[in-house]
């Protein structure tokens, strides 16, 4: 008899865990996304060429992002989104606002600690340029 009562006991928590339990595995706009893929794709393949890739790094002044020295002395505009495949209430989008060095530091009070794959989105002129890092924010 106990051991029924353990065993039902454990089917409701595992019943009260599955209804409770939030999955947000896909974009809010996954079909709007995936529509303009090859213009992400086009601009990954521009951001590969480039001499060196994107450096993305956690330091103590914040979040540094190196783009690629090509990108140095000129006009960049683009955003960073900080994507949290497991809670979108971390989700962050950061305007990028490089110097002639092309470095920028991101104060790292605005992102929540997690694991993040960020996307970003940059063009320099005409061209448009994309690369995506995984960073865990401590």
């Amino acid at each position: 008899m106990t051991t029924f009562f353990v065993f039902a006991a454990m089917i409701g928590y595992l019943v009260y865990r599955a209804v409770t339990t939030n999955f947000e595995l896909v974009d809010k706009d996954y079909y709007k996304n995936e529509l303009r893929y090859q213009q992400v794709i086009d601009a990954s393949n521009r951001s590969n060429a480039l001499s060196s890739a994107v450096l993305l790094n956690q330091t103590e002044r914040g979040i540094l992002l190196e783009l690629p020295a090509e990108m140095k002395n000129k006009t960049i505009t683009g955003e960073l989104f900080f994507y949290c495949a497991y809670d979108s209430r971390k989700d962050r989008r950061l305007v990028i606002n490089t110097g002639t060095e092309a470095i920028q530091v991101f104060d790292k009070s605005v992102i929540e600690p997690g694991k993040y794959t960020v996307k970003i989105n940059w063009s320099s002129g005409e061209t448009n340029y994309y690369s995506e890092k995984s960073i865990t924010i401590h």
